[in-house]
């Protein structure tokens, strides 16, 4: 299944509770100017370089409203564009394009922003064979697209949802007794068919963890000299991931550590919005 298959499945409902949200009655604004149809045209404009992310929930806001707007892209998502470059039109009922704009708009620069996040740390890793994976320090609601924006900026995903895989953090080990413990249990309780991953803070949990036979053993806040001795007594007998407090500003150093992933809630908690404005809406007619 493509992602943008993944996207119309599921993104309807969250699209249109975000129109519903900014829409309680009517468009008081637009139904002042407009108050009977008129078919119009308005340009997406980028503001500032970076990578789109977002271009079919950018449509499909302006298309629940009324499935005639006609949204022409130029680029696709995955694509540098640059400041003042035009990226798509849309086309349709000027009342729809002005009671949509925003919320198509919020979508589109948010998980634009998250895109040009990733893509900039990814390049930071280029070559070293260490691959970058988000978190679920996403937004309430908004998980989705900000899974699908860290792939379209050419990161990877971490597990989606608490039921996708086994991940035993420093409170499930705590509450367990222990890691090997907790490995246990979630053998016991888990599909066969399901990995586990142990969060590890110190040199003798990675043991513990290697010995209980973690299928992925995460390497939380270490330093760099002790990351590369777990690599060392890990041995490729888990998949090793390096986490906590990844950003752009550091991630390059991780690179000769030795492990497989790295992973970071800066990519979504913390992208900005990649700026984009949808202007000069004027009458159909005149194109």
């Amino acid at each position: 299944m493509t992602d943008e298959t993944m996207l119309k499945l599921r993104a309807d409902a969250l699209i249109r509770a975000a129109l519903e949200e900014d829409v309680t009655g009517e468009d008081v604004s637009t139904a002042s100017v407009l108050p009977a149809y008129a078919r119009g045209t308005a340009d997406l404009i980028a503001k500032q370089a970076g990578v789109i992310a977002g271009l079919p929930v950018f449509a499909r806001a302006f298309q629940l409203l009324d499935g005639g707007t006609e949204v022409k892209c130029f680029v696709s998502d995955g694509d540098r564009v640059e400041n003042g470059q035009l990226l798509a039109t849309v086309t349709g009922d000027m009342r729809v394009i002005l009671t949509a704009e925003r919320t198509a708009l919020n979508f589109l620069q948010r998980m634009s922003g998250i895109a040009t996040a990733t893509a900039k740390m990814c390049a930071l890793l280029a070559g070293s064979g260490l691959r970058l994976v988000d978190t679920r320090k996403t937004t309430p609601n908004m998980r989705i697209f900000e899974k699908y924006a860290v792939r379209t900026g050419g990161g990877g995903n971490h597990r989606y949802n608490l039921s996708d895989a086994v991940l035993l953090k420093d409170n499930h080990i705590g509450a367990a007794g222990g890691v090997r413990q907790a490995v246990e249990a979630a053998r016991a309780h888990a599909p066969f068919t399901m990995k586990i991953e142990v969060e590890t803070e110190t040199l003798a949990q990675v043991a513990e963890a290697v010995e209980a036979g973690a299928d992925i053993i995460m390497l939380d806040n270490m330093s760099d000299a002790d990351m590369k001795k777990a690599v060392a007594l890990i041995a490729g007998r888990a998949l090793v991931e390096i986490s906590g407090n990844v950003t752009a500003e550091n991630v390059a150093r991780l690179a000769g550590i030795g492990a497989d992933v790295v992973s970071s809630g800066a990519i979504t908690h913390s992208a900005g919005i990649l700026d984009l404005s949808l202007k000069h809406l004027r009458p159909a007619e005149e194109e």
